[in-house]
């Protein structure tokens, strides 16, 4: 088997994970928070619609991470990225760090919103 090094060309890749922080682009964050090809920042949880319906210019689909376990997200959530023209997909926040950096790697429009786990 081949071993090949993943390239995010300039992007902002997930690092790491661990009970309540992630590690963004070598920096430590704690708490939820927005990944976005061009950035991290904190992100206020499924309130914060506003962060999330901002993307719908940057990004054509975003995975929530809803923490260790997969659980729903709001249904009216839901129905305003989808409104607004994004694909959402929840994951528990380990499998939406790696399909974001997967997509990344490979030049896809993507962002992710992590609760921690």
């Amino acid at each position: 088997m081949r071993m090949t090094e993943i390239s995010f060309s300039g992007a902002t890749p997930i690092d790491g994970y661990g009970p309540g922080f992630f590690r963004v682009a070598g920096q430590v964050m704690e708490g939820a928070i927005l990944v976005t090809p061009t950035g991290a920042r904190t992100w206020g949880g499924y309130e914060d619609t506003a962060a999330l319906m901002a993307l719908a210019t940057e990004v054509d689909v975003v995975f929530i991470g809803t923490g260790a376990e997969i659980s729903h997200i709001p249904k009216g959530l839901r129905d305003d990225l989808e409104a607004v023209g994004l694909g959402v997909e929840t994951m528990n926040s380990p499998a939406a760090c790696r399909t974001y950096n997967v997509l990344l790697s490979e030049g896809r429009r993507v962002a992710v919103a992590l609760q921690p786990v």
